[in-house]
């Protein structure tokens, strides 16, 4: 089955900035987040999608492949299951495939060398073959949370060591024995011809070993589906797309082989006031037209909870001001980002007799009264109308 463009799935074109990627991605991101819709298979599916997206768009490494190559410069790639899932998918570079034939080994988890390291008796590391699997687990913030830092605690499930049989996958009394198909040696051989082949034994999965008398608890594998927890700290500054690394949180390993990561990727929600761009965040104030004519002082919201805005006289529509160092922490220090505070001047509505008398007398006043449109813009659209009768 295609798989579908990665553009389209973000609704941008491929020339889309990263900040409209960003953008495009977290609105997507908050409107099928599972949280969101719990029990809906579809919202989902289809958040795997824009996920897996944004992971490839973001980087300009994976953009440019994915740009050259489609969905062939990846390989395995995947968001992961729902909350916590399986690893989350790697970049590709197509040109492995030539480091792969000729032996110089793929990386990650990918069992045994390439195709001459099995004709000719060569094997993968048997301890990283059996190190369990990397677990990805999506976890929203609040735009506060985000920008001051926070622990969570989060659950999820996993293949942990089997409690019965603490992890080795045999009953009480019994041990670990020979592999009766590789004799103990982790791989099987056939020949044809001149050619030998060596792969990895399917019955103890490279180990050599296999159990004498299975845990009737986890069936021989020494491992469990469980539901965990674990605490994480969220630094302060991260955004959307953040990822966290806890080691040795992932699945257990097989056969005594190491734990995998469990990574954390965060999504910051959208909030009713504030937009943030990197470390800056942006709102937009509504003010009353008498403030932006006489001037004065007012509350704002900030991060860090209310802050002063200084209005000068003749404040005009769409002005913004700066605040410096109310944004949000740069992840890796520095200080912070600064909040720009954008006004827009109120028109009242309504007008009693008292309020109208007072507003027509300073029209005329301040000569308004026969022409409210300022004289500048006046004289051009005159000019612009004689123009047009010229032609």
């Amino acid at each position: 089955m295609a798989q579908e463009d990665y553009y389209d799935l973000l609704g941008v074109s491929k020339d889309a900035s990263d900040a409209d990627l960003k953008k495009a991605y977290r609105k997507m991101a908050v409107k099928y987040h599972p949280d969101k819709n719990q029990g809906d298979a579809s919202a989902e599916a289809m958040f795997k999608k824009v996920s897996e997206a944004y992971e490839a768009l973001k980087d300009p490494q994976k953009r440019a492949a994915y740009d050259r190559y489609g969905h062939a410069a990846f390989q395995g790639a995947g968001a992961g299951g729902g909350r916590a899932g399986g690893g989350a998918g790697g970049f590709h570079d197509p040109f492995d495939i030539f480091r792969e034939v000729f032996g110089g080994g793929g990386g990650g988890s990918s069992a045994g060398g390439g195709i001459f390291d099995d004709f000719f008796g060569g094997g993968g590391s048997t301890s990283q073959n059996n190190r369990g699997s990397d677990l990805r687990y999506d976890l929203e913030l609040s735009l506060e949370e985000a920008a001051k830092g926070i622990e969570k605690e989060i659950k999820y499930r996993k293949l942990t060591d089997c409690s019965q049989c603490s992890g080795t996958g045999c009953e009480a009394g019994s041990k670990k024995v020979h592999c009766h198909t590789c004799g103990g040696s982790g791989h099987v051989s056939t020949s044809r011809g001149f050619i030998s082949f060596r792969q990895e034994c399917p019955n103890c999965q490279g180990s050599g070993v296999i159990a004498e008398k299975p845990c009737k608890s986890c069936n021989g594998d020494g491992r469990v589906n469980e539901t965990t927890s674990v605490k994480v700290r969220i630094p302060a500054g991260v955004d959307t797309g953040s990822k966290l690394r806890s080691q040795g949180k992932g699945e257990s390993g097989m056969n005594g082989g190491p734990a995998g990561d469990l990574y954390v990727v965060i999504h910051v929600k959208e909030h009713e006031i504030f937009e943030r761009e990197g470390q800056d965040l942006y709102c937009e104030i509504p003010i009353k037209f008498t403030l932006a004519a006489l001037g004065g002082t007012i509350e704002v919201p900030t991060l860090q909870g209310k802050g002063s805005l200084k209005i000068p006289t003749g404040t005009q529509s769409g002005t913004v001001f700066r605040l410096r160092g109310t944004g949000v922490p740069n992840l890796r220090g520095g200080g912070r980002g600064d909040q720009m505070v954008r006004v827009n001047i109120e028109v009242p509505k309504k007008l009693n007799s008292d309020q109208r008398k007072k507003l027509e007398d300073f029209a005329e006043a301040c000569g308004d009264a026969g022409n409210p449109v300022e004289e500048g813009f006046f004289n051009k659209a005159k000019n612009f109308f004689d123009d047009m009768a010229r032609d």
